[in-house]
């Protein structure tokens, strides 16, 4: 079983972004890293912030979601991180409202992120999926993803951000298939 090295929240850099659900990626990030004490610097190199949890970096890129993959990708090959040992946590507009879904590999599920990720890493990553629920058109979706949570979904948004949060400790700790047998069902 390979261990888990890196764990990536995907979401936009920038303040207009920080609330918006395509950032939910970057929020469990953030939660985890206030959760253990961790802080983050911004590295240029990288086009990232990072940080570290003991030997696992946390990693929330300034690319861009749509080019998530060329900064996860150039860190992963720099530090010799095998795909199998890293943990992407990304929003999903196919689950329901804070439902989680953790996956030890699959496809981009027309995820521009996870897509921008494959490109350079191939499939096999682990993936932890946090559901915004859906709009109906394209041009929906677009403002859906890019809009902020309402009041009336806060809290359950916030709990499932630290569901989130307990389930890549979960990985850490045992691997993803017992965090798959907990975090998969809705609660």
């Amino acid at each position: 079983m390979a261990h888990l090295r890196l764990v990536a929240g995907l979401g936009n850099p920038g303040r207009q972004y920080s609330g918006t659900r395509h950032n939910i990626g970057f929020m469990v990030i953030d939660f985890l890293a206030r959760k253990h004490g961790l802080t983050f610097s911004k590295s240029t190199t990288w086009n990232s912030e990072l940080g570290k949890w003991g030997e696992i970096y946390l990693i929330k890129p300034l690319t861009y979601m749509n080019r998530s993959g060329d900064a996860i990708g150039r860190f992963a090959h720099y530090f010799k991180i095998n795909s199998e040992e890293i943990l992407v946590v990304v929003d999903d507009v196919a689950l329901p409202l804070g439902r989680l879904r953790l996956r030890a590999a699959g496809s981009d599920g027309g995820h521009n992120g996870l897509k921008s990720i494959i490109v350079h890493l191939g499939e096999s990553f682990m993936r932890l999926r946090i559901g915004v629920s859906g709009a109906n058109t394209t041009e929906q979706l677009i403002d859906h993803v890019l809009g902020e949570f309402d009041a009336s979904e806060k809290s359950k948004i916030d709990r499932a951000i630290e569901r989130a949060a307990e389930a890549v400790e979960q990985v850490v700790e045992n691997g993803i298939e017992p965090a798959m047998n907990l975090y998969n069902r809705a609660e």
